[in-house]
């Protein structure tokens, strides 16, 4: 549960920032409609990072209890 609610963070935060320095036209990133303009880059990035450390956590606290 930890693993996919981290993917979503990721994607959201990659994919906003993404928008954000390209058109940014309308899209489907929560970020961008929630928060005022003067942070959703910053959002995006902090979204992105936080995804990704929850995945790593995860998926590491997922080997170990293989690996015993």
């Amino acid at each position: 549960m930890i693993e996919a609610f981290g993917i979503l963070l990721l994607v959201q935060g990659v994919g906003g920032f993404i928008n954000r320095l390209g058109d940014g036209s309308r899209s489907w990133f929560v970020q961008l409609y929630v928060l005022p303009e003067s942070l959703h880059i910053a959002a995006s990035v902090v979204m992105a990072v936080l995804g990704g450390l929850l995945v790593l956590a995860a998926s590491g606290k997922r080997k170990s209890r293989s690996g015993n």
